[in-house]
This record gives structure tokens, C-alpha cells and sequence, in this order.
């Protein structure tokens, strides 16, 4: 699965570890929350830049005592239907201050992406059934938001947004 970033599709170096994988040495990894909150001491100790994938149906919250230690939250969309995540990541950039990578995972659509960059979302692993125009194009679709505060830096197009695709991008 690709993963999106600053406009691109990018090599996701991240290996996402399995309840009882082991640690590889050097790697960069992204456990399971639950996992996190029960080996928390080595995996400060390892040797990589740690992540978490965290479940769409617990508190936002939950992660506040790990936060310090992680460099991404990997937030679920299960469903096209389950917007939990939104929120999630809302909270986790306005209200706890996280500025980590917040990715998006799952049902991830280029139709939701402004809505996503919104929210906080910054990278994405998306189906390889969409292409990166597609996720481009989504980028700068939008010309109104009915949210205050949001203009083309958070994911509604500006004036002249085809020229602008690649700034939107570069967070």
C-alpha cells in the first residue's frame, strides 16, 4: 500500500510489528496500542523511532502519557462510514499538541482527503487502487469550507490551485 506524503507517494520505512513480533534493531516501528501501554520501557529503550497504531474506538486520551515518546499515530477508518478518526486527530493536534505524523489508515479515500488535512492527517496510506493524481487533484478541490479558519493551508484550494498543488503539499 502506498504511502502519501508531502504530495508524493513515498517508501513507508515503518515496519508495523504484530502482538509478540520482536523488535528489529535500528528499525522504525509502529506497535499496537496495547502493546505500547504494556511494554512502554523497552520500547523507549529501542534503538528506532517508535509509532502507534491506536483504535478508532478508544479515547484520544488514552495515548496522553505516551505522547512525548512517539514520532507517529496511526489513526483507523475501518468503514466509509466511521469518522472516528476525525475526531481523534483533532484532539490529538489541538487539544494534546502532538506534531508527530498523524496518518490516516484503512478506508482512506481521495474524497475525504481535504477533510482529512483538516483534522490534522499528514500522511496517508492509501489503497494501490487510487492513483496519486487522483490524490492530487483531491488536494485542491474544494473552494469553500463551512468550518471557520480553514482556507487553502488546510485543505481548500486557493484561487490558483493547480499551480499551487506541490505548496499545498509541503506542510
Amino acid at each position: 500500500m502506498p504511502l502519501l506524503k508531502f504530495g508524493e507517494f513515498v517508501e513507508d520505512d515503518w515496519v508495523a510489528l504484530i502482538d509478540g513480533e520482536s523488535l528489529p534493531q535500528g528499525s522504525d516501528v509502529i506497535v499496537p496500542f496495547e502493546r505500547l501501554v504494556e511494554d512502554i520501557d523497552t520500547l523507549k529503550a529501542h534503538n528506532g523511532s517508535l509509532g502507534v497504531a491506536f483504535p478508532n474506538d478508544a479515547s484520544i486520551e488514552d495515548l496522553k502519557p505516551y505522547l512525548a515518546n512517539l514520532d507517529v499515530v496511526v489513526l483507523s477508518f475501518p468503514a466509509f462510514g466511521d469518522g472516528r478518526a476525525y475526531s481523534q486527530a483533532k484532539k490529538l493536534k489541538s487539544q494534546l499538541g502532538f506534531s508527530g505524523e498523524i496518518r490516516a489508515s484503512g478506508n482512506v479515500l481521495p474524497d475525504q482527503f481535504a477533510f482529512m488535512r483538516q483534522c490534522g492527517f499528514n500522511a496517508f496510506d492509501v489503497p494501490d487502487r487510487q492513483s496519486l493524481d487522483a490524490w492530487q487533484q483531491s488536494a485542491t478541490s474544494m473552494t469553500v469550507a463551512y468550518q471557520r479558519g480553514f482556507g487553502p493551508e488546510r485543505g481548500f484550494a486557493p484561487e490558483n490551485a493547480l499551480d499551487r498543488r506541490k505548496e499545498y503539499f509541503d506542510d
